[in-house]
């Protein structure tokens, strides 16, 4: 039946809106290539890096651009306050130089020293029987697995048959989580010992005189060792049999020839020091959820002024320690110094004087001023007026002309 003349067309049903895609969460990890730069590959976090972050846990400046891959040697150069350390081509070459001759002929010189400092009770190893598996993979996940598979592979074939084989494993490759992003660290080598131990093995370049090296680039080395310790460990819990050695074998040359030695270095102190201070460690992803939208390190891409506006948007732990561990300390303590952070004049200061955090306001405190927040009859502060009371009654009982030179 057909609608009459002048009657209203029937209602048709409005179209659905079209469907709205939901967002796709952004990862940790496509929010550390957006932070780095989506063309710039990351830039690795070795040992030593890793070392010196967990000896200042509260720089979250740190553990952000390390999370991000971030060159940090080339962001203190566009910062304008560049770093001026770092290895000399000839040291590394002659480093390299070294390592290669003691892993040479199948590390047997290298076998030698190990089964002769910590090898009690344990066959010697025979020159050409010594295994070396081969680790080559492909991308460092790939690496990290062929590592763990190399080293399941050594415990167990050594517990099942009793034999005395020994395993060297070259330039391993180990995963450990850092702030919640993994980090790979690369060792000069791990050795398998026939009762199922795995030892750490450490090449320096510098020397060892008299059987003792400079005490400063040993703990520097140890604490890179016990880095490399507990990553190992977290191989070690998943394999049956296996057991992590806490001595390191530190090689050296000896003396001031070309010509290896070795010593035995305990690291638990490090290990446990370490183990502590990287749990102690703000996540990555809470650290990058405070920064200001648009917020990049991109080298390529940003602006001095863009880089620095993005570096300060990080909080930092300043300590004049960092001069000697991280390549943007000298951006770090430009800024504490034009800001009067007591930060800048050490860490010991620093606790000693509470909640007086600028220079001004020690000052201020000393000559009987007051500060925000601190009381008259703080205990820092009575210190303080007494010192500069000291002070003032030294200076009356100098002669004129040497209280004005001392001012």
């Amino acid at each position: 039946m057909s609608d009459s003349p002048g009657s209203a067309p029937a209602p048709t049903a409005a179209p659905a809106p079209p469907a709205v895609a939901e967002p796709r969460p952004t990862t940790l990890r496509q929010r550390l290539a957006e932070l780095r730069g989506p063309d710039v590959a990351p830039h690795p976090l070795d040992a030593r890096a890793l070392a010196a972050l967990a000896a200042n846990p509260g720089c979250g400046r740190r553990a952000l651009l390390d999370g991000a891959g971030v060159d940090k040697t080339a962001l203190a150069a566009a910062l304008g306050s560049p770093a001026p350390f770092g290895q000399s081509q000839f040291a590394f070459m002659r480093g390299n130089a070294f390592e290669a001759r003691v892993k040479a002929d199948g590390g047997t010189e290298l076998m030698r020293l190990l089964h002769e400092r910590m090898g009690a009770g344990s066959p010697q190893p025979v020159p050409g029987e010594v295994r070396v598996p081969d680790l080559s993979a492909a991308g460092p996940e790939g690496r990290a697995a062929r590592t763990a598979l190399a080293l399941r592979e050594a415990t167990g074939a050594e517990a099942a048959a009793g034999a005395a084989a020994w395993t060297l494993l070259v330039h391993p490759l180990l995963a450990l989580e850092v702030a919640g992003s993994p980090a790979y660290l690369e060792p000069d080598a791990v050795v398998v010992h026939p009762d199922g131990r795995w030892t750490v093995v450490e090449i320096k370049s510098f020397p060892m005189i008299d059987s003792s090296a400079d005490a400063s680039k040993v703990g520097a080395a140890a604490r890179q060792a016990a880095v490399y310790v507990l990553a190992l460990e977290r191989v070690a819990d998943r394999v049956a049999g296996a057991r992590v050695d806490h001595s390191v074998l530190l090689v050296c040359p000896r003396d001031f020839s070309n010509l290896p030695t070795a010593s035995v270095v305990d690291v638990r102190k490090q290990r446990s020091v370490t183990r502590r201070q990287l749990t102690r460690l703000t996540r990555i992803e809470d650290i990058a959820a405070t920064l200001p939208e648009g917020t990049s390190f991109d080298l390529e891409r940003c602006s001095p002024a863009e880089l620095t506006a993005a570096v300060d948007a990080v909080t930092a732990a300043y300590a004049p320690e960092c001069l000697a561990a991280c390549e943007l300390a000298f951006h770090c303590r430009g800024r504490a110094r034009s800001a009067g952070a007591v930060e800048a004049l050490g860490r010991g200061v620093r606790g000693e004087l509470g909640g007086l955090t600028t220079v001004g306001a020690v000052l201020a405190a000393a000559r009987g001023g007051t500060a925000p927040g601190i009381a008259d009859d703080d205990p820092t502060v009575v210190a303080l007026r007494r010192a500069a009371a000291l002070r003032a009654e030294a200076l009356e009982s100098v002669p004129e002309g040497v209280v004005a030179g001392c001012r």
